[in-house]
């Protein structure tokens, strides 16, 4: 790929991300539009390792109180808000743990098609539309139940299926289950980081064992490319989520889709 490819493609990657769009409908679309290849295993390694980055960044401080008080839970076996958010965020990843070894090649050869991921785009924008109506937008994360935590990690795992978007699926569970905006978002986030974490560690063991020369340079941009992009896009997300809603991601969705469906099928 040129610079001009890499930087483009990073940008897209790092700003659909954590948005409730899909991120694999527009890498998808990029070069199905264009001449331009496939991205290819290496990207996605890059681009994945640019996005964890900048959440980590983001979400440094709820990582360091979430951390410490889980350690000390483990210690004193008592269990505080921050303890239990640490638990609920790593039980929350194990339904898409289970679904991406049990399902990873069926979903990888039968369901990577371009209608499969506008269907998707489309179907999931409006149960996004619905969840965000319908919700009552009133719960905290210190509310959050253990029926709260399978659900939403079970609505995780059908992020496996392309065009769903991982945000866009546990933000509608979220919402659904009467969590605010805020705090729907902001767990959403917080469960990409081991999710993105454990995706990239099988990636980057698919690469290493390719044994091809990696451009290295190449590989720098798209990880700094994709983290400015992906933190500016989170820092944006959380500033206005609260008074713009979810209606202009479902709409956009439901545009997205229909570029799909009309021009790719």
């Amino acid at each position: 790929m040129t610079e001009i490819q890499i930087v483009v493609l990073a940008l897209i990657q790092g700003l659909t991300e954590f948005l409730p769009i899909s991120s694999s409908a527009h890498l998808i679309l990029i070069p199905e539009l264009t001449d331009w290849p496939d991205q290819g295993l290496a990207f996605d390694v890059a681009a994945h390792l640019g996005s964890l980055l900048a959440v980590c960044i983001y979400l440094r401080e709820d990582l360091q109180r979430l951390s410490s008080a889980w350690w000390r839970a483990l210690i004193t076996r008592q269990l505080t808000d921050d303890a239990w958010l640490a638990w609920s965020v790593l039980l929350g990843t194990v339904p898409v743990g289970l679904a991406g070894l049990l399902a990873h090649d069926f979903i990888s050869e039968q369901l990577r098609s371009v209608t499969v991921i506008a269907c998707a785009t489309v179907f999931f924008g409006a149960l996004l539309w619905w969840a965000d109506f319908a919700g009552t937008r009133q719960r905290l994360l210190n509310s959050l139940k253990l029926r709260d935590v399978v659900l939403i990690g079970c609505a995780q795992a059908l992020a496996l299926i392309p065009g769903t978007s991982r945000s866009g699926i546990t933000m509608t569970m979220a919402l659904a289950l009467g969590l605010s905006r805020d705090a729907a978002a902001r767990f959403s986030f917080l469960l990409s980081i081991p999710v993105i974490v454990l995706a990239s560690g099988l990636e980057i063991l698919d690469l290493a064992a390719s044994g091809v020369d990696q451009p290295w340079s190449e590989l720098a941009l798209i990880v700094f490319f994709s983290a400015a992009s992906a933190y500016v896009c989170i820092r944006l997300f959380m500033a206005f989520i609260t008074r713009l809603g979810m209606w202009p991601f479902a709409v956009y969705r439901f545009a997205l889709g229909a570029i799909l469906l009309l021009f790719l099928v």
